[in-house]
């Protein structure tokens, strides 16, 4: 019996409004963009700025209480950072009120572009990407056994099998001047875009506007390349483990932007991209 897919709140701040057929609020396709996203953005209030703060970050889904949890489970998201940074700072000076014992409001983006839409006109152009934003409340991982497990978890999500593969457990130094955050996420959303472009019944009709520009999309994919040995790398051969993560690696993403050039999220022909 399958189970029952996990979804996040809808709130007024998290809803996705325009061309919202493209929303998904279902656990297992939000965290699957956070966890595939090399560099997550997060923003916070910083007390003495006029503007909101946004900084980029290394992160990874994960439940330290579950560490065999899926990414349709509810899950927590781990953040990696220097101690003495404004964020791990703020996140450990929080006052100590109610509403704060939650942890420091944080907002986090995560996205891909999967390809270039190309259309008759420049209006209809546009990008099939995955987006995701989460909202909910840092606080910083006191606990040695949970700071090890995520920073085990963050390690293995730039290379898998990298932390068994290097040098572990981090000194007394590493683990002094690295700080993880915890986010408990309160809600959160994704949205999808793939397959053609779309254009105005007008310009379909126009024979010679069709014969003039060339209309499709060009998929779009990091590529890793060659690995290159280090200064003092004294490893004759790239490691097993290393080659095949970048074949596989390049291979699935290529895989899934031209996949996503010709699935379509919504069948809905739209007037407005």
């Amino acid at each position: 019996m399958p189970r029952h897919e996990l979804e996040y709140p809808k709130e007024p701040f998290s809803t996705v409004k325009r061309l919202s057929d493209r929303g998904r609020y279902n656990l297992e396709a939000i965290h699957s963009i956070v966890n595939t996203t090399p560099l997550l953005h997060v923003s916070f209030s910083s007390p003495n700025s006029p503007f909101p703060a946004i900084l980029p970050m290394i992160g990874q889904m994960g439940s330290f209480a579950r560490p065999s949890a899926d990414l349709g489970d509810v899950l927590d998201l781990y953040l990696h950072g220097y101690v003495s940074s404004r964020l791990m700072n703020l996140s450990r000076d929080t006052p100590k009120s109610e509403e704060a014992t939650k942890g420091l409001p944080v907002a986090v983006a995560a996205s891909h572009i999967d390809g270039l839409v190309l259309a008759l006109t420049p209006n209809s152009h546009s990008y099939n990407y995955r987006s995701a934003v989460l909202f909910g409340h840092a606080q910083l991982v006191t606990d040695v056994a949970e700071k090890l497990y995520a920073m085990e978890l963050i390690t293995n999500s730039v290379v898998p099998g990298r932390w068994a593969n290097s040098r572990i457990p981090p000194n007394a130094a590493e683990m002094q001047s690295t700080s993880v955050l915890r986010v408990r996420i309160a809600t959160g959303s994704a949205k999808i875009r793939s397959g053609m472009p779309h254009d105005e019944r007008g310009d379909l009709e126009d024979e010679a506007l069709l014969e003039r520009v060339w209309t499709g999309v060009v998929p779009v994919y990091q590529t890793l390349g060659e690995p290159l040995p280090g200064p003092y790398n004294q490893v004759a051969e790239v490691p097993a483990y290393l080659r095949q993560y970048v074949k596989e690696a390049n291979a699935d993403i290529k895989s899934a932007a031209e996949e996503a050039a010709v699935t379509e999220v919504a069948k809905k022909v739209r007037d407005d991209e």
